[in-house]
């Protein structure tokens, strides 16, 4: 891979013909392509120290390889994304598993079989159970809405419990929400499952992670002789767009230019900042083989952090007598400190605000935005690369 920390003195945009700002899922995807289909070169200017975006992983100082800005598990059902990132790595078969602890008991989530009976004890919960295939059928995901529309005072009961064990203080603590501010909308789509499969995706056909990690996958994906990284290097202070051009370097720029940050930064928050949840991650390397059962324990009515991840469990990773934890806690993001924004907060006035943002990029032609913050929704790793895909098919069959 080409890799270069800053740019040289001698940088010229215009000996490229494509322009990525990020080296994440959305970025990587579009040089990929482009480089490959069209023979284009690129550059991508990516502001961190590194490529892969929020899915880099490192070994830590005990050896342990963990994920820099939290857990990442690929799950798809989408069968072109999941072909695409498998040019670049092998997978390690891994089925994700999550517990939550409700005050000291683990229960699985989804809310299943096991959950019901750990709840309500081994005969009620079986009872009730039997309840549930009764009226809905084995093995469906039912929100818990559905539950109190039949006017049973059992399957009420369980939604209730649910609601408060499961997904209230949870969503609290996630969200920075008091319960009358929480959608009930929201509240009414939060599943159980009926029957015992207890992996947090059943319904994805491909799971598992990369066998090398995602940084691997991403430098792989990277390694093509037309594409040029620089690392260190904030775009926003080579690009800007006035009167349909795109500026790169004080010039206007023939090429594409493909952008996968945030478009508030890239206008200077003159309409103001765009809402995000962000993470305080607390990493922590312990002397022991294990901490907990499964690689997610949700704290769901305890504790001030929302969820501990151990990352030997989501890698397979052997290493005997060390593995590291991390725990995660939700808080607003902070515009234009060098804050990660992770999760939009999807409310009608901030997608306005968004939407008049974009507005402005409208007229450029060779101004393209993709991912995660330029389109400012959430994506899952698959979602992001089939976005990505969609660009490049829509560019190439324009070149």
């Amino acid at each position: 891979m080409n890799l270069n920390a800053g740019l040289p003195d001698d940088f010229n945009p215009s000996s490229f013909d494509v322009i990525v700002v990020g080296a994440g899922y959305a970025g990587a995807v579009c040089a990929r392509r482009l480089a490959e289909a069209c023979g284009s070169k690129v550059c991508i200017l990516e502001r961190r120290g590194h490529v892969a975006g929020n899915a880099y992983d490192y070994r830590d100082e005990a050896g342990v390889l963990v994920h820099k800005y939290g857990p990442h598990i690929f799950h798809t059902a989408d069968e072109r994304a999941f072909q695409f990132l498998s040019r670049f790595t092998d997978w390690t078969e891994y089925q994700h598993k999550v517990l939550a602890d409700v005050h000291g008991t683990l229960m699985p989530v989804p809310f299943n079989h096991t959950s019901l009976k750990l709840a309500f004890g081994e005969e009620r919960g079986e009872r009730l159970f039997q309840k549930l295939v009764a009226t809905f059928g084995m093995d469906k995901k039912v929100p818990i809405m559905e539950l109190r529309e039949k006017n049973d005072p059992d399957l009420s009961e369980v939604a209730d419990y649910v609601y408060e064990n499961v997904f209230l203080h949870y969503t609290m603590k996630q969200w920075g929400k008091t319960p009358d501010q929480i959608d009930p909308s929201v509240m009414g789509r939060v599943p159980v499952f009926v029957g015992d499969d207890d992996r947090y995706f059943p319904l994805a056909p491909n799971q598992g992670m990369p066998a090398d990690g995602y940084t691997a996958m991403f430098e792989r994906m990277l390694d093509h002789d037309l594409i040029k990284v620089y690392v260190g290097v904030d775009a926003r202070d080579l690009l800007s767009t006035a009167d349909g051009v795109v500026n790169v370097c004080g010039r206007p720029f023939g090429g594409e230019v493909i952008y996968t940050g945030p478009l508030d930064e890239l206008y200077g928050f003159d309409l103001g900042a765009l809402p995000y949840r962000t993470l305080d991650m607390v990493f922590e390397t312990l002397d022991m083989d294990q901490f907990q059962p499964v690689g997610t324990v949700n704290y769901t009515v305890s504790e001030n952090f929302t969820r501990i991840t151990e990352f030997k469990h989501l890698t397979g990773q052997v290493l005997p007598g060390k593995t590291s934890i991390m725990r995660e806690y939700s808080r607003s993001y902070i515009p234009g400190v060098g804050e990660t924004p992770y999760y939009i907060i999807n409310e009608p006035e901030n997608l306005e605000l968004y939407r008049r943002y974009r507005d402005r990029t409208s007229g450029l032609v060779n101004f393209h935005v993709v991912g995660r913050l330029a389109e400012y929704r959430y994506y899952d790793m698959d979602g992001v690369t089939a976005s990505a895909l969609e660009l490049s098919d829509e560019i190439i069959s324009n070149h």
